[in-house]
């Protein structure tokens, strides 16, 4: 599967930084899902669950608080006040 690297940023510094092949979040407009190659757009996200795909298929679950999300083609980056592994 294709990846991208997602940054994941809160006050306190990165809280993930890796390449992955999905991340799946709540927007402002409801449940997102991103894949590499996905089209570059900037929204705000909303308090909730954050499911991460790593390279090697594992599942990384986190809450997050509500935030930023961009998505480029170099990288996605997350930018939220707290991210808090499950």
């Amino acid at each position: 599967m294709k990846q991208f690297k997602l940054i994941i940023s809160t006050p306190k510094g990165n809280a993930l930084e890796k390449d992955v092949t999905m991340l799946s979040l709540r927007g402002a407009e409801g449940s997102l899902a991103i894949m590499a190659n996905h089209i570059p757009f900037i929204t705000t996200t909303k308090d909730g669950e954050v499911k991460i795909i790593d390279t090697d298929g594992n599942e990384i679950l986190a809450n997050a608080s509500s935030g930023m999300l961009t998505v480029t083609k170099e990288s996605t980056t997350l930018l939220c006040g707290t991210f808090d592994l499950k």
